[in-house]
């Protein structure tokens, strides 16, 4: 007799398994809830969270509402009013389409619903928990739709304790919410984590909701884009070439007014900027394209991120030309006030055609992209004129001559170059040289001391056997036994981090002090983390004072930082330090001051490209073997390779 091994799942197994592909963290539910808020017509959509959005998510909206029957079937699976048939999946004008956000997140935490629709009297109260509805009843509340999520994954322990810190969660909730925030100017939006207000964002016209969400000093830095055709609409904004920073920090694409990542796209952009930038900095922008539904799929990602175009070659071609244009035209376009039209008329484009009529019209025409308020230009701070000092090329705007960039037809396609991006960062690969490396002095105030390192020998650096640089990477240099491959930036990011840990421990960092202070503004979610990691940088030997909600005033930098020729950098390394502290933070579960060293490591090592003398590596080599753990960069990647004379003579029998 054979045994039958396979058995269905029971239904509170199915669905907490289903859940996961919806539910991964705390952000994905505030995403699934803010756009059900916003498909439902809201105006005002309030965001709360607590612990993280471990012990509390709360979306309050005040939309169209619910009636009983719908408040009971909006957490059945696949419960949806958007789908009727098979073909609508190929046609989604809406963001909550598949009926899985209610019914996963239900799963896996205890929820309460409660709503009311316009005109009505009364309204629903549902509380489940595990999938399981506990009561229903008639109750008064305010029109629209409150719904509370409470202890998130109450029921998976195992999945609740892969969650990583509160600081790495609630970057995740405030990126969610700035994406959904951005793609939907004329509803007004507000955040609130554990009690405090971080966000309030009335209704705006697009360029100042992006204002209001990074800072009043990003209005001058912005360069509209809006450009035209029967099958293709881009709008937004480009950030000018003297703004770049030297992290990605704000890049956005949306496509439908839905958030979507794409390296292809990035590569688009930066296209447009070539001979622009300096080297490894990246400008900002929010881009919008509209398109027909029909020709883009939503569907190849369960987050809804990914999409696919039908022709990518010719929205490649037609990004890359909008952008072209948009900074051909910066030269006679001044920095424009909230409340003037940011709308740059292209010759020789129609409208919008069909598709102005489903979500188009101009920014400035649009009620969905435009809403109320008013504003005022934001003045350039200290810190963004300091920003125009890097090395953009002289007569930038008269490299795009507007009248010189063909759009893109439908009917065209691109070349036959490749395009090679990282999957994951959007980065071009591979990365172009530097014409100009920078020359970073190796310091040398530790007391260094002989060195022997098991199986390599000793370090011979007679004139006879000097390291030579190869490609601006590596370094090799001869031992007794063969010779050794250092990476340069893995080796100086260890000998970076174990200073910083001793500086750490021992508080003894001399600081110089600036001749004159620098007001740095940061986007508000950075300005949260700096305020939480303040003291430890200054342990470090920065003088970095709060000024008030998002401004820090930068007094004094670590000596052996000033004393590595990067002066006139101290804000690009305050970023880059934020920046590389938010990565550190994702991926592994350490103390806050071991995750600071690897920061400042990080961002204060010598880069791949950067050239050094021959008594820079030198100096290098001598530090590194000076380390307790001189073998493996603070990421755990090697930081030398060793190879015997035995390994070569290998090669040539």
């Amino acid at each position: 007799m054979r045994d039958n091994v396979i058995q269905l799942l029971p239904d509170s197994i199915a669905d907490q398994i289903a859940a996961g592909e919806v539910v991964q963290r705390p952000a994905s539910a505030v995403k699934e809830l803010m756009e059900n808020a916003i498909d439902a017509g809201s105006t005002k959509v309030q965001v709360i969270i607590k612990d993280a959005g471990r012990s509390l998510i709360q979306i309050v909206d005040n939309g169209k509402g619910m009636s009983d029957t719908d408040a009971r079937l909006s957490f059945e699976r696949h419960a949806t009013s958007k789908i009727r048939k098979a073909e609508d999946l190929f046609a989604i004008d809406t963001f909550g389409f598949r009926g899985e956000a209610l019914a996963s997140i239900a799963a896996v935490a205890r929820v309460e619903l409660k709503t009311r629709q316009k005109g009505e009297d009364i309204g629903t109260q549902i509380n489940i928990e595990g999938s399981e509805v506990k009561s229903q009843e008639a109750c008064q509340c305010a029109e629209g739709t409150s719904i509370a999520v409470k202890d998130l994954f109450y029921n998976i322990p195992v999945r609740r304790n892969f969650l990583k810190s509160n600081a790495v969660e609630t970057r995740h909730i405030v990126d969610e919410f700035l994406r959904i925030a951005l793609a939907n100017p004329a509803t007004y939006f507000t955040l609130h984590n554990n009690g405090v207000e971080v966000y309030h964002l009335p209704a705006a016209p697009l360029r100042k909701r992006v204002v209001q969400a990074f800072g009043k000093t990003f209005n001058e830095r912005l360069v509209p884009v809006e450009v035209s055709a029967d099958f293709l609409r881009i709008y937004g904004f480009v950030g000018k070439p003297e703004f770049a920073r030297r992290t990605r920090g704000e890049q956005f694409f949306f496509v439908n007014e839905r958030f979507i990542k794409s390296g292809y796209l990035n590569k688009a952009v930066m296209n447009a900027y070539e001979e622009l930038l300096p080297q490894k900095t990246y400008p900002l922008y929010v881009i919008f394209m509209d398109i027909d539904p029909t020709r883009i799929d939503v569907n190849v990602h369960p987050t809804k991120q990914e999409i696919k175009f039908d022709d990518e070659r010719v929205v490649f071609r037609f990004l890359e030309a909008a952008v072209k244009r948009a900074l051909g035209a910066h030269s006679v376009t001044p920095t424009l006030d909230f409340d003037n039209d940011v709308n740059i008329t292209i010759p020789g484009f129609s409208g919008f055609g069909q598709m102005g009529a489903s979500r188009g019209g101009s920014p400035s025409s649009n009620p969905k992209k435009t809403g109320g308020g008013s504003g005022s230009s934001g003045g350039a701070s200290g810190s963004d004129q300091r920003n125009k000092a890097k090395q953009v090329p002289k007569g930038w705007e008269n490299l795009y001559k507007t009248a010189d960039i063909d759009f893109p037809k439908e009917e065209q396609s691109v070349d036959g170059s490749e395009i090679i991006v990282d999957p994951e960062t959007g980065e071009i690969l591979p990365a172009i040289a530097a014409n100009n490396p920078t020359t970073i002095t190796v310091q040398s105030e530790i007391n260094r001391k002989s060195v022997d390192p098991p199986s390599l020998g000793k370090i011979e650096q007679e004139n006879n056997h000097r390291p030579f640089q190869l490609h601006e990477r590596y370094i090799l240099t001869p031992i007794r036994s063969g010779f050794i491959l250092l990476d340069q930036q893995s080796a100086h990011e260890r000998i970076l981090f174990e200073q910083y840990q001793k500086n750490l421990e021992q508080a003894a960092v001399s600081t110089q002090q600036l001749l004159f202070p620098q007001t740095i503004e940061l986007p508000s979610a950075d300005a949260r983390l700096l305020k939480e990691v303040l003291s430890d940088i200054n342990a470090l030997g920065y003088d970095l004072q709060e000024f008030g909600q998002n401004t820090f005033v930068l007094h004094g930098i670590p000596s052996d930082l000033a004393n590595s020729g990067s002066n006139g950098e101290e804000e690009a390394h305050i970023e880059q330090l934020l920046e590389q502290y938010k990565s550190q933070l994702g991926e592994l579960k350490l103390d806050k001051r071991t995750h600071i060293a690897r920061a400042m490591a990080r961002s204060h090592s010598i880069k791949k490209g950067q050239k050094l003398s021959e008594i820079e590596m030198r100096e290098l080599i001598d530090r590194l073997f000076a380390c307790e753990q001189p073998y493996y960069a603070p990421d755990g990647k090697p930081t030398l390779v060793t190879y015997g004379m035995e390994d070569i003579e290998a090669r040539f029998t």
